[in-house]
């Protein structure tokens, strides 16, 4: 992977005849695993859980906000596990009508309803050895909760109008975007399937929380749409890089990559430059100005995280007042890591 920056402004004569590049290989792994790109140490932390609980069978809940990249640590955990040649079956549990979901969870015998003219598999049978996956949780209707439950404790199934149950060996990810604990308390969630459910969870930060792994990400955005589109898009300036580093992302990593392709269409020369951003990242959208989260003096990510990161440790230790114990639990990072950047920057305080 390359992160290639166009560092001349877009009036220039430069930028016009003989545009200055700036290129740099990113390194491969830890940045990349499983098809998710990041470096954020809070991602790192995610991918190192990943790896330790693949292979068990222990039911897990993954939260965030929509968009954050819930399904790709799904698939991150079928396919760093032992049953990576089984099937991996995903489920939308908003997706479907709450009268077919039972028969598309559990299946059914033919007879079993009107135009059930033959027997069909449901999807924990068709998921047998592998993982089902069952995405926004939260929107599962009370009714078939309490048979969900019933498969997760016994790993067996009873199809519709079957009077034989059928023996599974599933493993269940569950994900929402909701906050379950919410739900049990006003009742519109079963407490017991929230516990069954909730053995382990992975919580997904919002982009907005791991800023560093943008300029990753739209590396990886603008290479993926070059091959998939057909273009030649060569160069970020720098400009535009600061704006999508600044703005919140609301709908995170799913929203950047529309940005981008939406940017690389509009494009009109092999560089992206602000006139193609949408509207609403022009007006800066972000508490902080876009000078404010780096000093593009140069462009090598390595060089501008430390830059954050100093950035960051300083406004922690403001924030605390100088008590390097608080400024810690506020980086979420040890106390030794943080003594050891403090000295490693020369930060006073």
């Amino acid at each position: 992977m390359q992160v290639s920056t166009q560092v001349d402004s877009p009036q220039s004569k430069d930028y016009q005849e003989q545009p200055k590049k700036l290129i740099m290989e990113v390194p491969p792994p830890p940045y990349s695993f499983a098809n998710i790109i990041a470096r954020s140490h809070r991602m790192q932390a995610i991918f190192k859980t990943v790896k330790k609980i693949a292979d068990y069978k222990t039911s897990i809940l993954i939260t965030g906000e929509s968009g954050t990249g819930k399904e790709l640590i799904a698939k991150a955990i079928h396919y760093n596990s032992r049953r990576r040649d089984n099937p991996m079956i995903d489920v939308n549990c908003g997706g479907i009508p709450e009268t077919l979901l039972e028969s598309e969870l559990f299946g059914h015998v033919k007879g079993a309803f009107t135009d059930a003219y033959k027997v069909k598999k449901g999807l924990f049978e068709e998921a047998d050895g592998g993982t089902l996956f069952l995405d926004e949780m939260g929107e599962l209707p009370l009714s078939l909760q309490v048979k969900l439950l019933r498969a997760l404790q016994e790993d067996e199934i009873r199809p519709l109008g079957d009077s034989k149950t059928v023996k599974v060996d599933v493993r269940i990810i569950t994900a929402t975007a909701r906050h379950l604990g919410d739900m049990v308390n006003k009742g519109l969630f079963r407490e017991d399937l929230f516990y069954r459910i909730n053995v382990l969870t992975i919580e997904v930060p919002p982009l907005r929380e791991r800023r560093e792994d943008i300029p990753l990400l739209v590396e990886h955005f603008v290479q993926k749409y070059n091959t998939r589109l057909g273009l030649e898009i060569k160069n970020v300036h720098s400009e535009c890089l600061q704006r999508l580093m600044n703005y919140d992302w609301p709908g995170n990593v799913r929203e950047l990559e529309n940005v981008v392709e939406r940017s690389m269409v509009l494009a009109e020369q092999d560089v992206l430059t602000t006139e193609v951003l949408p509207p609403e990242l022009l007006r800066q959208s972000g508490s902080a100005h876009v000078d404010d989260i780096f000093f593009w003096d140069e462009f090598s990510i390595k060089t501008n995280a430390k830059k954050l990161e100093k950035q960051l440790i300083t406004k922690a230790l403001a924030e605390t007042k100088g008590n390097k114990t608080k400024a810690a639990s506020l980086l979420e990072i040890s106390l030794p890591a943080l003594l050891y950047k403090i000295k490693e920057y020369g930060i006073e305080g």
